[in-house]
């Protein structure tokens, strides 16, 4: 090997080792109250118990729990999950500490603006496109008894599929 390629691969080699070394570098870690992390907690908790809740149903359906053992171990996790769930709620109905509170102001009376011209052109042409669409109706004609496409009275093929249509003289 010359020399040439030993840099070459010494320069992707050490590329590839900072790609690595980079999430290490940044080090960049969010900072969590401890209101959030006990927050994060109890909805873990909550989970957790919903699904105990649901296998014991499912064990209860399938027999593998004794009759007299079900209500006392239902009982058990739905007062453990309503405890949490109380926890909840006393901690969403508190204001977080680390953040400032809002200041709400009633909102104030702000006179209208006038429409702007480019909105006004938008008007006219938005008329001009429902006048077209209203004229296009009219003219319907029916249907293409091939493919079942809409077709125009003056159409003489079908637009999709080609077939010819039948002309009714008018007389």
């Amino acid at each position: 090997m010359d020399l040439g390629s030993i840099f070459l691969l010494l320069g992707i080699l050490l590329m590839v080792i900072l790609y690595l070394i980079r999430p290490f570098l940044l080090h960049r870690a969010t900072l969590v109250t401890q209101e959030e992390h006990t927050l994060s907690f109890l909805l873990a908790e909550k989970e957790r118990l919903l699904n105990a809740l649901k296998e014991l149903e499912f064990d209860h359906i399938l027999g593998k729990i004794p009759a007299e053992d079900y209500p006392l171990q239902r009982t058990a996790l739905l007062a453990e999950a309503a405890e949490v769930i109380r926890q909840i709620e006393n901690l969403r109905s508190q204001p977080i500490s680390t953040k400032e509170p809002l200041h709400i102001t009633k909102p104030q009376a702000q006179p209208r603006r006038p429409v702007a011209p480019e909105l006004a052109e938008d008007d006219e042409i938005e008329a001009l496109l429902a006048a077209r669409r209203r004229q296009r109706a009219e003219k319907a004609g029916g249907f293409c008894p091939q493919c079942g496409k809409p077709v125009q009275r003056s159409d003489r093929f079908c637009s999709k599929c080609g077939t010819p249509l039948l002309v009714e003289v008018e007389s």
